[in-house]
């Protein structure tokens, strides 16, 4: 049977585009490729005449976009000969490392806040085969050790300080492009570590060059610098926004939050790795950081679901519900076509969810066709 049409996930895809030689054996599960929808009836409810999709990472196999880094992270890892991976996580990135590791073969080990991981990422971990460490700390604690353990054992770290992590992360920037035509005028993504923000921003600019000069190696995109070296023809790039939970939003306060505290537990981060890098892309984008109450989350979690279909663990939110303020006060003017980055599956985590399903309807009747027909009819006359 040929399997010449069979997508392999980012790395093959992308080959050309990342540190990878044809020989790198490549540590997939068929990761990227995630719809970018157009939302119908939001623009509609908010009546503004503007474009926003999202693109929803959460349907990459352990349900986020750190699948995206993650491929890249261990088929390096693998490639320079780590036997195992490190990482301090709030969930995601855990389940994410947890799960390639046992694609490659390798050990994973993953430190979390005790008590902050939402029930579905640990349970991932878990199942993954991860050696998980839960810390009395924080996400910034667990960051700090696993910077110092990393200089002491045989691992290797995969979070976003992880260069290849980002190379990963930037194909979503690609995948966009492709799908659009072009980059959207703005693109919104909720802001934790801050990793994600950068990543996109390096794909849109390695996508805006000519490829003519791509190719002959005249443009050389720099990522430390987010600049180019050589001769470069740069289209349009969009203007990059980043949204935070007001308890944890150190952009905001200008200084890292010592104790960070949101319903929104994937960004729940209070000393960003990517703090650098995340403000040179808000200045050369002409971007802004915002920040967002955790009930405003929730109610733009409700209303992607409600309203869209497309369920979201309530950090994914916080772009939407940024967005859809921004439009509202004129920041972001009508005509727009907006990108929002929806990091996370809903599934992650289902008690937040079912928490706000106070008002949602659930009956118990009996087993007969008359009990089931009132029903249907007493509602669909509500």
């Amino acid at each position: 049977m040929s399997n010449a049409n069979r997508y392999t996930g980012l790395v093959d895809r992308y080959r050309d585009r990342l540190p990878v030689t044809a020989t790198t054996r490549a540590i997939s599960l068929g990761e990227g490729n995630t719809p970018l929808i157009k939302l119908e009836n939001i623009p509609r409810i908010i009546g503004k005449d503007v474009e926003i999709y999202v693109k929803y990472e959460g349907l990459n196999p352990t349900g986020s976009f750190k699948d995206r880094g993650m491929t890249m992270a261990v088929t390096k890892a693998v490639e320079e000969g780590s036997q195992a991976i490190i990482c301090a996580s709030t969930g995601n990135t855990s389940a994410a490392a947890a799960a390639y590791a046992a694609r490659a073969g390798i050990k994973a080990f993953v430190l979390i806040p005790e008590g902050k991981i939402a029930m579905g990422k640990m349970a991932q971990a878990m199942m993954y085969g991860a050696i998980t460490m839960q810390i009395r700390g924080n996400f910034d604690d667990g960051m700090r050790l696993v910077k110092e353990v990393a200089d002491q054992a045989p691992v290797t770290i995969v979070n976003s300080i992880n260069p290849y992590r980002l190379q990963g992360q930037k194909t979503a920037a690609f995948e966009i492009v492709e799908a659009l035509g072009q980059a959207p005028d703005y693109h919104a993504l909720p802001v934790g570590n801050a990793g994600n923000i950068t990543a996109h921003w390096m794909g849109y600019s390695e996508q805006a060059v000519d490829p003519a000069l791509y190719a002959s190696n005249r443009a050389v995109y720099q990522p430390e610098t987010h600049s180019f070296s050589g001769e470069a023809a740069i289209a349009k790039r969009p203007t990059m926004l980043g949204y935070q939970a007001a308890g944890a939003a150190p952009f905001l306060r200008g200084a890292p939050v010592d104790h960070p505290e949101t319903v929104a537990t994937a960004i729940r981060i209070g000393n960003p790795q990517s703090w650098n890098h995340a403000h040179a892309v808000m200045k050369e984008s002409g971007g802004w950081f915002d920040e967002l109450q955790d009930q405003e989350i929730l109610e733009a979690q409700r209303l992607l679901t409600m309203y869209e279909g497309v369920f979201v663990e309530p950090a994914s939110a916080a772009s939407v519900g940024g967005v859809i303020r921004d439009v509202k006060n004129g920041k972001i003017p009508e005509g727009s076509v907006i990108v929002c980055t929806v990091t996370g599956n809903g599934l992650k985590d289902p008690d937040t969810a079912i928490k706000q399903c106070s008002d949602a309807v659930m009956l118990t009747i009996d087993a007969t066709m008359n009990d089931v027909k009132c029903s249907i009819l007493s509602n669909m006359e509500k």
